[in-house]
């Protein structure tokens, strides 16, 4: 009998590793998301308990570095010991520019702009809480305008309603009361884009793997995952938030994406997800989400009909993507969303103090 040739030995093995560190994992995540789909609840409090386990266990490498924590200065005009006007709250995976260009036109604007950094991926309540512990640090006494992008929105609004301002109860916490709130793009009944979500962490996964860039505690600092949980429409946290009264005295504003169609970049994506990850539930899920109506697409994350609130005024639906309303692309090299905040932030602070 002929001895194995080398080369055909070494592709054995080279498959051996392969269906060890890739098809056996992807084979558990498929069998944990079909588990979790229809199991939301078990499966926050789970991914809420592992990261609580982790942060006890290993406190240093589950900490976020300084720059992507807490109150950040955004401002090149304003020192960074003087007073915000502005805090700015980033949505979900933030890659973190989503501010580089609200930031100096608030600096022209003669406005001080403060960015609020988290673990974007964790619970958002758990987010709001964080918001809540770094709140004193603020100085100065003037009402704050905030802003919040996407998620970030919804972390405004159960920190006004919970924390500082709840209706019928005294604050929470102290320090500088809120002005008004702008909430861009941010999904209020939720966003089926969310349930998408864990296969873009797969495929994130696949292609960290790939290149041998891999790190458990850097994917899992931002959190494990529980924020898309709370995104989908039909969430415990979002009933619970959207019951809860809004006080009266604080102004909001909403601003949305609608595209007529499906940008080339999400096509190229979802597609690129499509061939990494060859599983039926997955191409007809991507296939479902392609057919719906500009309606329901808006601006290719969060669908027209989550944008609204009962009691506040309707949203201001701009042409853009969920992105390109604050950052340039290719759809919007001067993203439409700047102006209308700008000019709402200056409606605002025009008022007088006791309006």
């Amino acid at each position: 009998m002929n001895a194995p040739r080398p080369d055909s030995s070494r592709r054995r093995q080279r498959l051996t590793a392969f269906l060890i560190l890739v098809g056996l994992p992807l084979l558990a995540l498929t069998i944990w998301v079909g588990w979790a789909e229809h199991n939301p609840e078990q499966e926050r409090e789970l991914r809420v308990e592992v990261q609580d386990r982790l942060s006890e266990w290993f406190p240093e490498a589950m900490e976020l570095p300084d720059e992507l924590l807490g109150f950040i200065p955004r401002s090149e005009r304003f020192a960074e010991d003087h007073p915000p006007d502005v805090l700015l709250l980033h949505g979900l995976d933030e890659p973190g520019d989503i501010w580089d260009t609200l930031a100096p036109a608030l600096d022209e604007a003669g406005l001080n702009g403060w960015e609020f950094r988290y673990p974007n991926d964790q619970a958002i309540d758990h987010s709001t809480d964080l918001l809540a512990e770094h709140w004193g640090q603020l100085e100065g006494e003037a009402p704050l305008i905030l802003i919040g992008h996407s998620m970030g929105g919804l972390v405004i609004r159960d920190f006004v309603t919970r924390y500082r301002h709840p209706e019928g109860k005294p604050p929470r916490v102290g320090g500088r009361p809120v002005a008004g709130v702008i909430l861009v793009a941010t999904p209020n009944h939720g966003s089926e884009w969310a349930r998408l979500r864990v296969w873009l962490e797969v495929r994130e996964w696949l292609a960290d793997l790939q290149e041998q860039r891999f790190s458990l505690f850097a994917g899992l600092r931002d959190g494990t995952g529980a924020a898309k949980i709370d995104l989908r429409p039909d969430s415990p946290f979002l009933a619970e938030l959207n019951a809860r009264p809004w006080p009266e005295a604080i102004p909001v504003r909403i601003i949305g994406g609608k595209l007529p169609e499906p940008t080339p970049a999400m096509r190229e994506s979802l597609a690129a997800l499509d061939e990494q990850i060859d599983l039926e539930a997955v191409a007809g899920r991507i296939s479902e989400w392609w057919e719906q109506t500009d309606e329901e697409l808006g601006d290719g994350v969060v669908p027209l009909e989550s944008l609204s609130l009962e009691g506040h005024p309707e949203p201001l639906i701009l042409e853009a993507s969920h992105r390109g309303l604050l950052v340039p692309g290719p759809l919007t090299d001067e993203p439409p969303a700047i102006d209308p905040i700008l000019d709402i932030v200056d409606q605002w602070r025009a008022r007088p103090a006791n309006d």
